[in-house]
């Protein structure tokens, strides 16, 4: 066994079924343009390596250093900084969120019809913390969820409001207020929706800390954590490290749908999406996985304890559930069987149903394929990058960990 081996406790030879399996089913057939993969145990990396290319029609390989769209990868980083907020007395998860909003006291829950003859009724409980951290509040997407029309009466109220469109220029205080408006699609801890709540997360953070929602990220996380090129835009002297974005056409050849030189990530938005607004590269989200892999702290900083991240990654879904008896919608970046939520991370809480290895691991996505996951049992943080649109075309989380809980040697 090498030296490395010995650190990890990860067999060496048996990862690189990685770079065999990644080449000859998804870079070799070009089903993908490029990826990165790094995956660490015990505070040592044991694999990490780039494959492809990281913009085809610039024939540039992907560099170490690229920088990627991280989508719904944001959401954990925005859960815990409003959990940063939490450990500073500000709420308590079963506090109304109507304390720091006023305007959502007059939240209605939809019953029936739709438009003028909509029918809504008064819900059971107010919307709290633990509701917008868990998805169980009663927001949606607007309908504007990949391959999700604007099916839904409520849907169509989002998009009448012009909540989260295309441009928007809503303050964060002008965002909540704004879903004042829309009534809840069920009531308020009893069913699961991938939603807009993460948005809202980041929203509550820039309203209860009184700064902007970006420098309270750069403060408390990106800033100790030395993440120097995580942001909610690519700075001018990075455009040559940012990836193109892309998606399979009906003719499986990959499509250009986000030229990197004329990308809206490289402006600053007017508003910071703590539901998928960030970008950054492998390295930056690695460090973030050891934060979260060594209970809140890294290389001496400390971004929140022990105790609060391990009440956030356990299953908040009532009566100990799992999203198949929860959750509505056809999309999100978790299957469904075997996985809870809990304040920001899925889980998984039952290996068979699942039918992946990794119980008590706990996890988030990106819309473009991008994944991660720690591991407390194993002492295991894993980063996945690439640029394809939607994610779920190909289940590259679990193909990952059958590779790599199969070189797990100790």
């Amino acid at each position: 066994m090498d030296a490395q081996s010995q650190w990890t406790g990860l067999d060496a030879g048996r990862l690189e079924r990685i770079t065999d399996h990644l080449e000859r089913n998804y870079i070799g057939p070009k089903k993908i343009m490029g990826c990165q993969v790094a995956v660490a145990r015990h505070g040592h990396v044991a694999y990490q390596k780039s494959f492809g290319s990281m913009d085809l029609e610039r024939n540039k390989p992907m560099a170490d250093d690229a920088i990627f769209r991280i989508y719904s990868m944001t959401k954990p980083i925005t859960s815990i900084a409003l959990m940063t907020l939490y450990e500073k007395g500000y709420f308590q998860l079963n506090d109304p969120v109507s304390r720091f909003v006023p305007s959502w006291k007059n939240h209605r829950v939809w019953v029936s019809g739709e438009g003028a003859e909509m029918v809504t009724e008064a819900p059971r409980r107010p919307v709290s913390f633990r509701d917008v951290l868990s998805h169980t509040g009663g927001f949606t997407y607007g309908g504007g969820l990949p391959g999700v029309g604007l099916q839904h009466p409520v849907d169509k109220i989002y998009r009448e409001l012009k909540i989260r469109s295309a441009g928007s220029t809503d303050s964060m205080a002008g965002f909540l207020d704004k879903l004042a408006q829309v009534p809840l699609l069920y009531h308020p801890g009893e069913r699961w929706m991938y939603s807009l709540a993460t948005d809202i997360c980041g929203a509550l953070v820039e309203v209860i800390s009184g700064k902007p929602f970006a420098q309270y990220l750069q403060e408390e996380i990106f800033g100790p954590l030395g993440m120097v090129d995580t942001s909610f835009f690519v700075a001018p002297d990075k455009i040559d490290r940012f990836c193109a974005n892309y998606q399979r056409g009906p003719d499986k050849q990959l499509k250009l749908i986000d030229d990197p030189a004329t990308s809206a990530f490289t402006g600053d938005p007017g508003f910071k999406s703590g539901g998928g607004g960030l970008t950054g590269t492998t390295a930056d989200y690695l460090r973030f996985c050891e934060m979260l892999r060594r209970g809140g702290e890294l290389d001496g900083h400390r971004i929140v304890g022990p105790r609060t991240l391990e009440l956030m990654h356990m299953n908040h879904l009532p009566g100990g559930k799992d999203l198949t008896q929860m959750a509505i919608g056809g999309f999100s970046e978790t299957a469904n069987e075997g996985v809870g939520f809990g304040l920001g991370f899925a889980s998984t809480k039952d290996q068979v149903s699942t039918g992946s290895l990794g119980a008590g691991d706990y996890y988030w996505g990106g819309a473009a394929s991008t994944i991660f996951w720690v591991d407390p049992k194993e002492d295991l943080s894993v980063v996945f990058m690439t640029q394809l649109m939607p994610s779920g075309t190909f289940n590259f989380r679990g193909q990952l960990k059958s590779l790599i809980y199969s070189a797990i040697v100790d």
